[in-house]
Protein backbone atom coordinates (compact mmCIF):
# COMPACT_ATOMS: atom_id res chain seq x y z
CA UNK A 1 0.00 0.00 0.00
CA UNK A 2 1.45 3.32 -0.97
CA UNK A 3 1.20 6.16 1.53
CA UNK A 4 -0.71 8.93 0.59
CA UNK A 5 0.57 12.60 1.60
CA UNK A 6 -1.94 14.62 -0.46
CA UNK A 7 -5.53 14.28 -1.91
CA UNK A 8 -8.27 16.27 -3.44
CA UNK A 9 -10.00 15.72 -6.68
CA UNK A 10 -7.43 16.76 -9.27
CA UNK A 11 -4.18 16.04 -7.70
CA UNK A 12 -2.81 12.98 -5.85
CA UNK A 13 0.28 12.89 -3.77
CA UNK A 14 2.51 9.69 -2.36
CA UNK A 15 5.77 9.23 -0.53
CA UNK A 16 7.45 7.07 -3.07
CA UNK A 17 9.69 4.07 -1.76
CA UNK A 18 13.32 4.06 -3.13
CA UNK A 19 13.21 1.41 -5.89
CA UNK A 20 10.13 1.57 -7.41
CA UNK A 21 10.12 3.05 -10.84
CA UNK A 22 7.34 5.50 -11.34
CA UNK A 23 5.94 3.74 -14.70
CA UNK A 24 7.15 1.40 -17.29
CA UNK A 25 10.57 1.94 -18.92
CA UNK A 26 12.82 -0.04 -21.74
CA UNK A 27 15.78 0.69 -19.89
CA UNK A 28 14.53 -1.25 -16.48
CA UNK A 29 12.72 -4.88 -17.81
CA UNK A 30 13.77 -6.01 -14.48
CA UNK A 31 10.42 -5.28 -12.95
CA UNK A 32 6.78 -5.31 -13.46
CA UNK A 33 6.29 -3.15 -10.48
CA UNK A 34 5.34 0.20 -10.84
CA UNK A 35 4.02 3.70 -8.88
CA UNK A 36 1.84 4.80 -11.76
CA UNK A 37 -0.10 0.85 -11.41
CA UNK A 38 0.03 0.56 -7.98
CA UNK A 39 -1.92 3.82 -7.27
CA UNK A 40 -3.63 3.20 -10.24
CA UNK A 41 -5.39 0.23 -9.11
CA UNK A 42 -4.93 1.28 -5.10
CA UNK A 43 -7.16 4.41 -5.61
CA UNK A 44 -9.45 2.62 -8.72
CA UNK A 45 -8.93 5.13 -11.47
CA UNK A 46 -6.09 6.44 -13.53
CA UNK A 47 -3.38 8.95 -12.67
CA UNK A 48 -1.06 10.53 -14.70
CA UNK A 49 2.68 11.41 -13.18
CA UNK A 50 3.16 14.88 -13.83
CA UNK A 51 7.22 14.31 -12.83
CA UNK A 52 9.44 12.32 -12.33
CA UNK A 53 11.70 10.54 -9.93
CA UNK A 54 15.19 8.18 -10.40
CA UNK A 55 14.43 4.98 -9.52
CA UNK A 56 16.79 5.04 -6.28
CA UNK A 57 15.24 8.01 -5.04
CA UNK A 58 12.58 8.20 -2.62
CA UNK A 59 10.28 11.24 -1.43
CA UNK A 60 7.25 13.36 -3.17
CA UNK A 61 5.74 12.42 -6.19
CA UNK A 62 2.85 13.99 -7.28
CA UNK A 63 0.38 12.75 -9.74
CA UNK A 64 -2.92 14.27 -11.69
CA UNK A 65 -6.21 12.51 -11.85
CA UNK A 66 -6.77 14.10 -14.54
CA UNK A 67 -5.37 14.95 -18.32
CA UNK A 68 -6.52 18.86 -17.84
CA UNK A 69 -4.55 19.21 -14.27
CA UNK A 70 -2.25 16.97 -15.77
CA UNK A 71 -1.09 19.50 -18.29
CA UNK A 72 -1.47 22.33 -16.11
CA UNK A 73 0.64 20.74 -13.82
CA UNK A 74 3.35 20.20 -16.31
CA UNK A 75 3.47 23.61 -17.28
CA UNK A 76 4.55 24.48 -14.30
CA UNK A 77 7.36 21.98 -13.42
CA UNK A 78 8.48 23.49 -17.36
CA UNK A 79 8.17 27.10 -16.10
CA UNK A 80 10.32 26.25 -12.61
CA UNK A 81 7.73 27.63 -10.95
CA UNK A 82 7.33 24.51 -8.78
CA UNK A 83 9.89 24.72 -5.47
CA UNK A 84 11.38 21.21 -4.96
CA UNK A 85 13.98 20.03 -2.40
CA UNK A 86 15.59 17.05 -1.60
CA UNK A 87 17.58 15.22 1.89
CA UNK A 88 20.78 13.98 0.85
CA UNK A 89 23.52 11.86 2.88
CA UNK A 90 26.48 12.37 0.62
CA UNK A 91 30.36 12.09 1.69
CA UNK A 92 32.72 14.02 3.12
CA UNK A 93 31.93 17.49 5.18
CA UNK A 94 30.14 19.98 2.64
CA UNK A 95 30.46 23.99 3.32
CA UNK A 96 27.32 25.26 5.35
CA UNK A 97 25.84 26.71 2.11
CA UNK A 98 26.52 26.45 -1.51
CA UNK A 99 25.99 26.69 -5.24
CA UNK A 100 26.20 24.26 -8.21
CA UNK A 101 26.01 26.17 -10.85
CA UNK A 102 27.11 23.13 -13.58
CA UNK A 103 25.75 22.29 -17.05
CA UNK A 104 25.07 19.06 -17.89
CA UNK A 105 25.28 16.92 -20.94
CA UNK A 106 22.30 15.49 -22.61
CA UNK A 107 22.90 11.79 -24.09
CA UNK A 108 22.58 13.40 -27.54
CA UNK A 109 25.46 15.37 -26.36
CA UNK A 110 24.04 18.91 -26.18
CA UNK A 111 24.45 20.75 -22.91
CA UNK A 112 21.96 22.14 -20.40
CA UNK A 113 21.92 24.92 -17.56
CA UNK A 114 21.73 22.90 -14.48
CA UNK A 115 21.37 25.37 -10.67
CA UNK A 116 21.48 23.80 -7.45
CA UNK A 117 21.80 25.26 -3.91
CA UNK A 118 21.94 23.46 -1.01
CA UNK A 119 22.34 24.02 3.27
CA UNK A 120 24.24 21.75 5.37
CA UNK A 121 21.85 20.83 8.29
CA UNK A 122 24.26 18.38 9.40
CA UNK A 123 27.71 16.41 9.34
CA UNK A 124 29.28 13.32 11.14
CA UNK A 125 32.43 11.59 11.52
CA UNK A 126 32.43 7.83 12.49
CA UNK A 127 35.34 5.80 14.03
CA UNK A 128 35.57 3.54 10.87
CA UNK A 129 38.78 4.08 8.96
CA UNK A 130 38.26 4.48 5.23
CA UNK A 131 41.29 4.67 2.61
CA UNK A 132 44.35 6.55 4.35
CA UNK A 133 41.98 8.45 6.80
CA UNK A 134 41.10 6.93 10.14
CA UNK A 135 37.42 7.82 10.25
CA UNK A 136 34.59 8.48 7.92
CA UNK A 137 32.94 11.54 8.14
CA UNK A 138 29.75 12.49 6.18
CA UNK A 139 27.05 15.41 5.66
CA UNK A 140 23.15 15.47 5.46
CA UNK A 141 22.16 18.53 3.06
CA UNK A 142 19.25 20.12 1.97
CA UNK A 143 19.10 20.63 -1.87
CA UNK A 144 17.16 22.78 -3.83
CA UNK A 145 17.39 22.56 -7.82
CA UNK A 146 15.76 25.16 -9.69
CA UNK A 147 16.12 23.22 -13.36
CA UNK A 148 15.36 19.40 -13.33
CA UNK A 149 18.32 17.83 -15.65
CA UNK A 150 18.58 13.69 -15.34
CA UNK A 151 20.27 12.94 -12.21
CA UNK A 152 21.16 16.75 -11.47
CA UNK A 153 21.50 16.30 -8.07
CA UNK A 154 23.70 12.70 -8.14
CA UNK A 155 25.73 14.60 -11.29
CA UNK A 156 26.40 17.92 -9.41
CA UNK A 157 27.12 16.93 -5.72
CA UNK A 158 29.74 14.24 -7.97
CA UNK A 159 30.74 17.19 -9.37
CA UNK A 160 31.64 18.99 -6.06
CA UNK A 161 33.45 15.93 -4.82
CA UNK A 162 30.54 14.69 -1.85
CA UNK A 163 29.07 11.94 -4.01
CA UNK A 164 25.68 10.89 -2.44
CA UNK A 165 25.68 7.71 -0.75
CA UNK A 166 24.67 4.70 -2.38
CA UNK A 167 24.74 6.30 -5.78
CA UNK A 168 26.10 3.23 -7.57
CA UNK A 169 26.10 5.19 -11.40
CA UNK A 170 27.45 8.72 -10.21
CA UNK A 171 28.86 7.82 -6.50
CA UNK A 172 32.00 6.87 -4.57
CA UNK A 173 31.86 2.56 -5.16
CA UNK A 174 34.33 2.19 -2.38
CA UNK A 175 32.25 4.36 0.11
CA UNK A 176 29.02 2.16 -1.21
CA UNK A 177 30.85 -1.29 -0.66
CA UNK A 178 31.56 0.28 2.81
CA UNK A 179 28.05 0.88 3.60
CA UNK A 180 27.36 -2.89 2.29
CA UNK A 181 30.14 -4.47 4.37
CA UNK A 182 29.80 -2.52 6.96
CA UNK A 183 26.03 -2.09 7.45
CA UNK A 184 24.45 -3.92 5.15
CA UNK A 185 23.11 -0.79 3.39
CA UNK A 186 22.70 -0.80 -0.69
CA UNK A 187 19.63 2.51 -1.02
CA UNK A 188 20.45 5.58 -2.66
CA UNK A 189 20.41 8.18 0.29
CA UNK A 190 18.01 10.91 -1.65
CA UNK A 191 14.85 11.66 -0.49
CA UNK A 192 12.63 14.14 -2.30
CA UNK A 193 11.35 16.06 1.04
CA UNK A 194 9.35 19.15 -0.28
CA UNK A 195 6.94 20.06 -3.31
CA UNK A 196 5.39 23.34 -3.61
CA UNK A 197 2.58 24.53 -6.35
CA UNK A 198 -0.23 26.93 -6.95
CA UNK A 199 -3.17 24.69 -7.21
CA UNK A 200 -4.28 24.60 -11.23
CA UNK A 201 -7.77 24.88 -10.06
CA UNK A 202 -8.06 26.91 -6.64
CA UNK A 203 -4.92 29.29 -6.75
CA UNK A 204 -4.07 28.27 -3.51
CA UNK A 205 -0.51 27.21 -2.24
CA UNK A 206 0.49 23.40 -1.77
CA UNK A 207 2.61 22.42 0.25
CA UNK A 208 3.62 18.82 0.83
CA UNK A 209 6.06 17.10 2.84
CA UNK A 210 7.21 13.90 2.78
CA UNK A 211 9.02 11.78 5.94
CA UNK A 212 12.10 9.80 5.26
CA UNK A 213 11.88 5.97 4.52
CA UNK A 214 12.94 3.38 6.85
CA UNK A 215 16.73 2.88 4.93
CA UNK A 216 17.07 6.60 5.04
CA UNK A 217 16.03 7.28 8.80
CA UNK A 218 18.48 3.81 9.68
CA UNK A 219 21.22 6.11 8.33
CA UNK A 220 20.60 8.93 9.85
CA UNK A 221 20.20 7.23 13.35
CA UNK A 222 24.02 5.44 12.75
CA UNK A 223 24.94 8.94 12.26
CA UNK A 224 23.05 10.01 15.23
CA UNK A 225 21.24 12.81 13.86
Amino acid sequence: MLTVLYRDEHLIAINKPHGLLVHRSKIADDTDVFALQLLRDQIGQPVYPVHRLDRKTAGVLLFALNKETDISMQQQFMNKVVIKKYLAIVRGYTDPIGEIDYPLRKENGTLQDAFTAYTTLKQAELPVAFGNHPTSRYSLVEATPTTGRMHQLRKHFKHIFHPIIGDRTHGCNKQNKLFNDQWQMETMMLHASYLSFTHPLTGDIIEIEAPVQQEFNRVMNLMNW
